[in-house]
């Protein structure tokens, strides 16, 4: 592979305004939805993204041509099938999607588009959070370009294929990130997640088949289709293919966000990309893929951030943005934050998640005010064994208990003081 490409964010210059439709063409723009429409099949389509081991770069990785495969094709399929594009993030610490929906709203048209046409979806609905108003501007006025260049709308491009495009503004709950409670979001009813089976490929919005994609995983479609299945396997350094954005947070010397090699070393995100950590201050720890990710601590420096070396690590790779916590920052307080976070963010659906989670709240509020008890910790301790995985309807209270559960192991002895001298050490520096 040529050095360092990245076909994802190539195009994007921050503070600049993004491509219009002719600038967009000039530099390649549509030119897959061209050849997919006029020389390739549904199924070439689909094969080719299957081949490519494009995995979803929401959180969970799953690969994307299995997703597709799972939805009902041939004449018996109903007549309208869904392309959901999950733009609802709201992971703290997380902001690549913001990036490519601001910085190259076209390149995000161009993959719902092709993405449809794989699938056979004759609606397509993009799923914005509520806040990103600015992301939200651009979507709509690149797809009213898109629409007047024929790329939407009926018998597109003089072929049979015809597609709906929506912009839609989401709520503004992070439950939405769930795929069922999207769904039900985008039908007008309260965001609550659904039971599994079915899976929204059979049964999904209005009960017809749909799909659910992340924003930053759609956008490699184009380039895949363009480029070919073997190209995008050869961009990443390890199992997994293709670029990712990183991203960090915290007391960094520049946090930011970064297209990089899948499998690019924690280490070299950190230290390179992210300039190390602001002068004073010194690494502590870390959570690799977002909030609703376990500890990775200084000896995790030299994983490889890919889905199966994080994992390996203790962890999981989530959306690949860290949240960096420094040693001058109370771990107790910043696990405080965040479960207030996903307490007031539970959609109440099930007990142990809407009751557990503000009582963990709690708990850790007071340990950081000097009032926790000699039990505390054990008490946190079955909360993460009863709100983890498998416990709850979804994945909400099993992602909050990450940061806890690890959190517990590595800041131990942080937790121990706190409640010994009944006072959090690290207040008013």
């Amino acid at each position: 592979m040529m050095a360092m490409e990245r076909p994802l964010t190539e195009h994007i210059h921050p503070g600049r305004a993004p491509l219009d439709i002719e600038q967009y063409e000039r530099l390649g723009g549509y030119q897959a939805l061209r050849k997919a429409l006029t020389c390739l099949s549904p199924d070439d389509v689909l094969k080719e993204v299957t081949d490519s081991k494009l995995r979803g770069r929401g959180g969970a990785g799953f690969p994307t041509g299995q997703k597709w495969r799972f939805v009902p094709r041939g004449d018996a399929t109903p007549k309208h099938k869904y392309l959901v594009v999950n733009a609802d993030e709201m992971e703290p610490g997380t902001f690549k999607d913001r990036l490519l929906l601001e910085g190259n709203p076209h390149q995000v048209i161009e993959g719902v588009i092709v993405s449809a046409y794989a699938i056979g979806a004759s609606r397509a609905y993009l799923f914005v959070r509520g806040e990103y108003h600015l992301a939200t501007q651009r979507l709509e006025q690149a797809a009213a370009e898109a629409t007047s260049r024929g790329y939407i709308g009926t018998t597109i491009l003089g072929s049979p294929f015809s597609l709906e495009l929506h912009v839609h503004g989401s709520a503004g709950r992070y439950i939405c990130g769930e795929e069922t409670a999207l769904l039900t979001s985008l039908e007008g009813k309260r965001a609550i997640p659904r039971a599994k089976p079915p899976f929204p490929q059979a049964s999904g919005l209005w009960g017809r088949p749909t799909v659910v994609n992340n924003v930053e995983t759609l956008c490699n479609v184009p380039h895949i289709v363009n480029r070919g299945a073997a190209w995008f396997r050869g961009l990443s350094s390890g199992a997994d293919a293709g670029t990712k954005i990183y991203g960090a947070s915290g007391r960094v010397r520049r946090p930011g966000a970064w297209e990089l090699p899948m499998g690019t070393p924690l280490r070299e995100l950190l230290e390179d990309h992210a300039g190390g950590m602001r002068e004073g201050y010194g690494l502590r720890a870390l959570l690799p893929g977002g909030a609703s990710t376990s500890f990775l601590t200084p000896a995790h420096l030299d994983v490889a951030m890919d889905f199966a070396s994080v994992e390996q690590a203790g962890s999981r790779l989530g959306t690949g943005n860290m949240i960096v916590l420094d040693d001058r920052t109370c771990p107790v307080g910043m696990l405080a934050n965040l479960e207030h976070f996903f307490a007031q963010e539970s959609c109440g659906w099930c007990t142990p998640c809407r009751d557990g989670l503000p009582w963990v709240e709690r708990i850790l509020r007071a340990i950081e005010r000097g009032e926790g008890r000699d039990d505390d910790l054990d008490i946190l301790e079955m909360h993460t064994r009863f709100l983890g995985p498998g416990k709850t309807f979804c994945a909400h209270a099993p992602g909050a208990m990450a940061p806890l559960g690890s959190g517990l192991a590595c800041f131990r002895d942080e937790f121990e003081r706190h409640i010994r001298d009944r006072a959090c050490p690290w207040s008013g520096r």
